[in-house]
């Protein structure tokens, strides 16, 4: 499985990055990023489309859900099939927004990859003989941000701009909040939370999630090269605009 996902995922993912870097005016690494993750969102839209609207299906349901789940908590048997039912009557698998998620996750995991050990002495060792590489990068972006450093940490007395670094990770952090807080649908427990513990608590634990992954997201992000900010960035707002999109769509059908 490691052979099959260098050879078709991280080795084809490592040379496209090298190639746009060499190729784009400027040669800037952080422009190349971008584009790289773009270029992959975009091949992987179909799926996030079929993903988006899962979830957010799933989300509709949740009240109807949780109301079985308290109605036969004694029962587990009679609350499998009657959930069964309910996913039935919603025309829902709810095992598909599970898998579409599998799908993506080797592809963005690769580029993850790419971006982490793109300046490291064994990454020349992956690239195609027509793709004639230095083995050198020049890691600031835009002239200000240094892609190479963690976080917002300083080394040997230099200073890197500081407040650009701990503004692409804040941004991380906050396209995250935005992208989970799209994906809740408020209205599903507007009104149905008074006197039900069980939707007050499903309430709570939605609003809870909303601020722990970007929360999460920033502590993570300290901790790893500025790059790696950029790339989850990038991909956060293209996902963020795809959700747009997709339940926009979905609001003016239904």
């Amino acid at each position: 499985m490691t052979e099959l996902f260098n050879l078709f995922l991280y080795q084809p993912l490592a040379n496209i990055l090298i190639l746009l870097y060499q190729n784009i005016p400027g040669n800037d690494f952080g422009v190349a990023i971008i584009v790289l993750t773009g270029l992959v969102r975009l091949l992987l839209y179909p799926i996030s489309v079929k993903s988006i609207k899962s979830q957010r299906a799933l989300a509709e349901i949740q009240p109807e859900v949780e109301k079985v789940q308290k109605e036969y908590q004694k029962d587990k048997e009679r609350q499998a099939k009657e959930m069964l039912n309910v996913y039935k009557k919603a025309k829902i698998n709810p095992f598909s927004g599970l898998f579409l998620l599998l799908v993506q996750v080797p592809v963005l995991l690769a580029l993850y990859k790419v971006i982490l050990n793109v300046q490291t002495s064994e990454f020349t060792n992956i690239l195609y003989d027509f793709v004639s590489f230095s083995g050198e990068i020049d890691p600031l972006f835009l002239g200000i941000i240094n892609l190479a450093k963690v976080g917002i940490t300083q080394t040997n007395g230099e200073t890197f701009f500081l407040f650009g670094n701990l503004a692409l990770i804040l941004g991380a952090g906050l396209s995250q909040f935005f992208q989970a807080k799209m994906m809740i649908n408020q209205k599903s427990f507007k009104g149905k939370k008074k006197n039900n513990p069980a939707m007050e608590m499903a309430g709570k634990m939605q609003k809870s999630l909303i601020y722990f992954f970007p929360l999460l997201t920033i502590f993570v992000l300290i901790n790893l090269p500025l790059a790696i900010g950029l790339y989850w960035l990038v991909s956060s707002l293209f996902s963020i605009a795809q959700q747009h999109f997709v339940l926009k769509k979905v609001a003016l059908i239904n």
